[in-house]
């Protein structure tokens, strides 16, 4: 039957073709077809040519479209100098604005009588991107992450990626100038400090705006600090712990001036007060704690970026960014005192080594951090990379050290006591690791022992202070002394009751320097008797596993955010606390006196003779085996310009696009 139908069907067409044939027969071509048919191919042409000004056109339309985007910002800077009362001028960085700026801030009816005013210079870039040959605006930096943060909201992230987003996204009081180290103004213009060290009264620019164009105020700094930081019912205790015992109050004077009262006098005290990032209250006030606490990338800040999706109230979380997707910035297009090249950045997270530099030299990412012997290896084995990419390696503030802790507590909720606990078990640990060979394995030579939680380079480091040696054979005498030894001649370690020195060693996935220490460590200890078992997680549950002390070992690496640091998050018997960072509940009455006094005396040098007790003391007790310090090492793509390397690390905020061949690819 159907192929009946189908062979009428055929039958069909052939009788219309042929009709057709004779009508074509019949009607012979003549001028007005000759006319229509010349029309036609008229308008044929007009479109191609048409289609190929549009292709030829694209760049102008993008350029208006960035001009336009230009204009909206200069217009919201005018507004706002127009609100606060600023004087307009041509140039920004030109000395007549400077002196006009200056001279409308020289009112200091804000501050206290009696006490020096220290006015700060205006924010500027470091170096300004836009008096550096091949300067442009636009393009998007991608930036690839080791492991996948699980929040990027500020005060609740809980790793360095968390604070890599914040940073670009959110300013606060205060920051170091990346040149000088010196403590200089952000949001605020000028300060007083207590000559006593009990409080420090600072004043916000009154240009400053977060990017919705609402006004930085005194109220969003005092409502930051005690409304949310110290509200115990979001899940900022890790901020938490540092404020509330050195924060003795919060007043707002006037609608840009604050002042921040401490309950002692501390080194960290305006450190503290200016180095938080500011938080605008009339967007976080609309949402309850718990959607606070719940939150992913709840994200709104006063700087140089700003994400691409923010939920506008608490009916639109479901907007906000999650793990699993790439996270991206785009410019803040009202950034009061600047404006980004850069029109978006954005992260990936690729766990694989590997797969990190493949991306990278695929074309795929703008900047990744390699490991040690990939960054030897694609230097000694590709004489043409550095042509067209920047191999970066530089000790900064933010270089840290790579270590293994010791829970020396009871571990999580079983409460189960681990071999830790004695000291003199922790020290053989250390002496059993030969962490010269490890660098060499490991990482290819780079990077130096780690004697304690002080940078080398760092005046709060003793110099006379060696790091522990290998040393197997007094690790065995140690151990003994501990009760540990082979009573039954198995080569395993047992105590006096027979349990078997075993316990289990915790480490990121995703990495093939991870997998190759916790191969080392494992080697290392079973040569001495020691069963070491391993637990492979990913990156997102390291937190959790942190606050509930979940852990026999776990190996992580720690990097400052100053010159100095406060070891009292880390190393005082207070942090134990759940949400502080003693995570391996380690307690010295020696190290907390020496901690409380060295944040208590003023004097720089006098301090530092202190720390370097602290230091010793710490090498002594080995609450961490100190593995390596350890110099930043990046690949970035020569196609971007103003890349810098700093006494403070980087400064993306005044990388450019100055090429087109490596613009990042969208990965597949």
């Amino acid at each position: 039957m159907h192929c009946g139908e189908l062979s009428i069907q055929h039958h069909e067409v052939d009788l219309r073709r042929r009709d057709s044939l004779v009508f074509l027969m019949q009607n012979r071509f003549g001028i007005k077809d000759f006319v229509i048919v010349f029309l036609l191919l008229l308008i044929v042409a007009t479109l191609w040519l048409s289609m190929i000004q549009r292709d030829r056109q694209w760049p102008v339309l993008q350029s208006i479209a960035e001009q336009g985007r230009n204009l909206d910002s200069r217009l919201a800077g005018i507004e706002e100098k127009i609100r606060t009362g600023v004087p307009m001028s041509s140039s920004a960085s030109s000395s007549s604005s400077a002196e006009s700026v200056a001279t409308t801030k020289r009112d200091e009816s804000w501050a206290r009588a009696g006490i020096p005013v220290k006015w700060q210079p205006e924010p500027a870039f470091p170096n300004d991107p836009a008096k550096v040959p091949g300067y442009k605006v636009g393009g998007e930096f991608v930036e690839i992450f080791e492991g996948q943060p699980s929040k990027v909201t500020p005060y609740l992230y809980a790793d360095v990626y968390g604070s890599r987003v914040v940073d670009r996204v959110s300013e606060s009081l205060g920051s170091f100038d990346p040149k000088t180290m010196k403590l200089v103004g952000v949001l605020a213009d000028a300060w007083q400090i207590d000559p006593d060290g009990k409080w420090i009264r600072a004043h916000i620019n009154p240009r400053a705006t977060f990017s919705d164009r609402t006004p930085v105020t005194a109220e969003d700094v005092r409502w930051t600090y005690i409304d949310f930081i110290m509200n115990p019912l979001i899940d900022a205790d890790r901020t938490r712990s540092t404020l509330i015992d050195i924060f003795d109050g919060v007043e707002v004077i006037d609608n840009l001036t604050v002042e921040i009262r401490f309950k002692d006098s501390l080194f960290t005290n305006i450190l503290t007060a200016l180095g938080e990032p500011i938080l605008p209250k009339k967007y976080y006030a609309q949402f309850e704690p718990a959607q606070i606490n719940q939150s992913t990338g709840l994200l709104m800040g006063s700087g140089p970026f700003m994400m691409e999706r923010v939920p506008s109230s608490a009916q639109d979380l479901s907007s906000q960014w999650t793990p699993g997707q790439d996270i991206v910035l785009v410019r803040n297009p009202n950034w009061w005192y600047g404006r980004a090249p850069l029109e978006r950045q954005r992260f990936r997270v690729i766990k694989d080594d590997l797969a990190r530099l493949v991306a990278f030299q695929n074309n795929e990412a703008s900047l990744v951090l390699p490991t040690s012997p990939q960054f030897n290896t694609v230097l000694r084995d590709n004489p043409e990379f550095e042509k067209t990419n920047y191999a970066l390696k530089w000790v900064n503030m933010r270089s840290g050290y790579s270590f293994i802790a010791w829970q020396c507590g009871p571990r999580g909720e079983t409460g189960r006591k681990t071999p830790f606990q004695d000291v003199r078990v922790r020290r053989a640990m250390t002496l059993l690791l030969d962490r010269e060979k490890m660098i060499r394995d490991i990482w290819d030579g780079i990077g130096t022992v780690a004697k304690g939680p002080f940078n080398p380079e760092s005046p709060a480091s003793d110099p006379s202070l060696s790091p522990m040696p290998f040393d197997p054979d007094a690790a065995m005498k140690l151990l003994k002394e501990a009760g540990w030894e082979d009573r039954n001649k198995d080569g395993i370690l047992e105590d006096a009751q027979g349990e078997k020195f075993q316990f289990e060693y915790t480490y990121a996935t995703g990495g093939e320097i991870g997998e190759r220490i916790a191969r080392f460590t494992g080697d290392s200890f079973k040569k001495a008797g020691i069963v070491m078992t391993t637990r492979p997680i990913d990156w997102s549950r390291y937190q959790d596993i942190i606050k509930s002390r979940d852990f026999d070992a776990i190996t992580m690496a720690w990097s400052a955010s100053a010159p100095e640091s406060d070891p009292k998050q880390i190393y005082h018997s207070e942090s134990m606390a759940k949400g502080r960072d003693n995570f391996t509940q380690w307690s010295s009455p020696a190290a907390d006196k020496l901690i409380e006094q060295g944040r208590r005396t003023m004097d720089e040098q006098t301090r530092m003779l202190v720390w370097h007790e602290l230091e010793s003391v710490i090498a002594q007790e080995q609450p961490y085996t100190f593995i390596r310090v350890s110099p930043w090492l990046r690949f970035v793509k020569r196609d971007f310009g103003n890349v810098r390397m700093y006494k403070t690390g980087l400064s993306p905020e005044e990388f450019f696009f100055s090429g087109t061949s490596s613009q990042a690819k969208p990965a597949n």
